[in-house]
């Protein structure tokens, strides 16, 4: 089973503690984020994971190195141009081969979702790619028609929104920050160098199915503040 964590953003709503040290190693109870998440995906099976490292790249490199996790894991080296989620994720081709289903995670989410019944879901499906979401307080979602198949984007803040499929309705969902893909997605992600991976998934809705996994029953904490840190903390999130 494979995966790939998302660790080269400048975690700037952590300074300062990212002033010194990139965001994936943050300590929380005592270890780095990223430790946490590696130790996370191997314990739900996953023996593969491809790292991507901007922000003081070399402390994660060298942590990663200097630890035996018992699983494989891969740089992908994104320090003379931080790529965003969606060229980070076009990025790491190279590390996938043909026909691979591929688990993707946020260094900064922590939650006590089932990874393995996420990934085993998808690999039941059709999907190009299968979005964790929740019906939970958000200024964004992403909206799915009965079937769960993404049919657009809604911004409640500003009143915006993108409709990539009619319906007479739509189930509004948050994004979870974790989603699982196959290797198709490469060859449908059409732009280039730095983007964001949302638009490119709604244009790829349009003719390809993208599905949905709602986990509502589950916990999920975006570590955007200081606060946050000590509340998974406190709660024993994972």
């Amino acid at each position: 089973m494979k995966a790939m964590i998302f660790a080269a953003g400048l975690g700037t709503r952590l300074a300062p503690l990212t002033n010194t040290m990139p965001k994936a190693m943050v300590p929380i109870s005592g270890k780095p984020m990223i430790q946490h998440q590696i130790e996370k995906l191997r314990g739900f099976g996953f023996d593969y994971i491809v790292v991507n490292v901007h922000h003081f790249a070399d402390q994660i490199i060298d942590f990663v190195k200097s630890n035996d996790f018992s699983v494989k894991i891969e740089i992908s080296d994104e320090r003379d141009l931080l790529l965003n989620t969606g060229g980070g994720l076009k990025n790491v081709k190279k590390f996938f081969c043909e026909g691979d289903n591929f688990l993707i995670h946020n260094v900064d989410i922590f939650s006590d979702l089932d990874l393995k019944a996420l990934y085993d879901y998808h690999c039941t499906t059709e999907n190009v790619a299968t979005l964790a979401v929740m019906h939970r307080e958000s200024s964004k979602h992403l909206l799915f028609d009965t079937e769960n198949r993404l049919c657009g984007w809604r911004d409640l803040k500003n009143d915006k929104s993108i409709i990539t499929i009619e319906r007479d309705s739509y189930n509004e969902m948050a994004f979870s920050g974790i989603y699982v893909c196959n290797y198709r997605i490469f060859d449908l992600i059409d732009n280039q160098g730095s983007f964001p991976i949302i638009p490119e998934l709604l244009k790829i809705s349009k003719q390809h199915r993208i599905g949905g996994f709602i986990h509502d029953n589950n916990k999920v904490l975006d570590v955007g503040k200081i606060d946050v840190i000590r509340k998974i903390e406190s709660e024993g999130i994972r």
